[in-house]
């Protein structure tokens, strides 16, 4: 890592994991709409795009397919996050620039810990859901069952409404940091997106600010 940009894992990790979020949300509200009363199958066009079909070893519902795809996603992201935080509390990343103003700095600081903070708290409160859930479907991860559901009808929905705030103010979170990563690219121009840039990985930084 120079002394402006950040380390070429972080990077990776940092647009691996806003992809597969962003990819989740889509899924979650697709999947919000599959009737419970489909009949089984053991392959699925993926979106019904027509451009993947998902071949599965035993029969289930779209939406047992669906739900347990966006289970085992979140479990990815879940680890994912977690050694992010290992990433960044082991490789200090680069100082905020000195062009920014105390406020901003403040602003920007906060908005990263609320963004790590909430990058947790989604999926663990989709992983309770999911071990409450009803015997047979407990929590999977791409057809490894990890453990069977407790059958806790309580539990589980009262953590829908917790997962579903949760995912709303996660979604204005990322709303207000993408604004502001436009803000320093567009407007302030001092090279704040460069450091967390795609390009960063095969030119040292060394990209057009």
């Amino acid at each position: 890592m120079t002394q402006n940009q950040y380390t070429k894992t972080a990077i990776v990790l940092h647009w691996l994991i806003a992809i597969a979020i962003f990819a989740m949300f889509g899924l979650g509200w697709f999947m919000a709409d599959i009737p419970k009363d489909q009949p089984k199958a053991m392959s699925f066009d993926l979106f019904n795009l027509g451009v993947y079909t998902w071949n599965m070893a035993t029969e289930m519902t779209p939406r047992t397919f669906y739900f347990n795809l966006h289970k085992s996603v979140g479990i990815t992201i879940l680890g994912l996050v977690a050694f992010r935080l290992f990433w960044r509390i082991t490789h200090r990343p680069p100082a905020l620039l000195d062009t920014l103003t105390t406020i901003e700095k403040k602003i920007a600081t906060g908005g990263h810990h609320l963004l790590y903070l909430l990058m947790f708290a989604l999926p663990i409160t989709g992983l309770v859901m999911a071990i409450n859930s009803k015997f047979e479907y407990g929590v999977k991860w791409f057809g490894i069952s990890l453990m069977n559901g407790l059958d806790n009808k309580a539990i589980r929905e009262s953590f829908v409404d917790v997962h579903e705030v949760v995912g709303i103010t996660m979604l204005v979170v990322i709303g207000i940091h993408v604004l502001g990563a436009l803000k320093h690219k567009f407007i302030d121009k001092d090279g704040t997106m460069s450091r967390m840039s795609l390009c960063g990985l095969c030119c040292k930084g060394s990209c057009k600010k």
